[in-house]
């Protein structure tokens, strides 16, 4: 069940309630939050990235998830970054004064990660950069490389949003995921932020 978008002026925040023959999910977030997260997925290393994500980004979220986990973490990661991707895009309800455009670049030791986003209702993602093999490891007993890339992509595809991922260096399979949720927290921390000096919404056409 996904709730009705946020009306000007109201509290940005988005929640939604996903289920299906694989998955249940609960999703709220708070854009104007502190980095307060309580995330539970049953995929303790995505469960470590998504709090990356809400610290970094300074939004209040929690996430439940109950998936086939027995079966592999794919139906979870993918049904939590839906879900997360529609909770976001309720929350920015029309967009009305935020600054829309976001970027980071975002260092882990040996690992150099560049984001940015556009809030603009055009889904799309790019995702490139990751060093060869990156799809076929296995980080934390239960998460593949490869669902970082998927992740990433529902995401922005759910949220409507455009975003690029360029890992530009990285060796440690957990830092190269590890800095492209740190640094996709921080673009959208920019991005969803309210500007002052923008009146209505931020674009020519009157809407996003």
């Amino acid at each position: 069940m996904t709730t009705a978008p946020r009306p000007s002026g109201a509290p940005r925040v988005g929640r939604v309630e996903r289920t299906t023959k694989e998955s249940s999910v609960l999703v709220e977030v708070d854009l104007d939050g502190s980095g307060t997260v309580d995330v539970s997925t049953g995929v303790g290393f995505y469960d470590h990235m998504l709090g990356q994500l809400g610290k970094h980004g300074l939004l209040d979220l929690t996430v439940k998830t109950t998936g086939d986990t027995h079966i592999d973490a794919h139906h979870t990661v993918e049904d939590t970054a839906i879900a997360l991707g529609e909770a976001l895009r309720l929350a920015l309800g029309d967009k009305s004064g935020i600054r829309r455009f976001g970027d980071a670049l975002v260092p882990l030791d040996e690992t150099l990660v560049q984001v940015a986003v556009d809030l603009a209702g055009r889904p799309y993602c790019v995702h490139t950069g990751e060093p060869e093999g990156q799809a076929y490891v296995v980080i934390g007993g239960d998460y593949v490389g490869s669902l970082t890339r998927h992740a990433i992509e529902s995401l922005a595809s759910n949220a409507a949003i455009a975003l690029h991922v360029r890992v530009l260096a990285g060796r440690d399979p957990h830092h190269i995921v590890e800095a492209q949720f740190k640094a996709l927290g921080r673009a959208l921390r920019d991005a969803v932020a309210l500007d002052p000096r923008v009146v209505g919404v931020p674009s020519t056409k009157g809407a996003l």
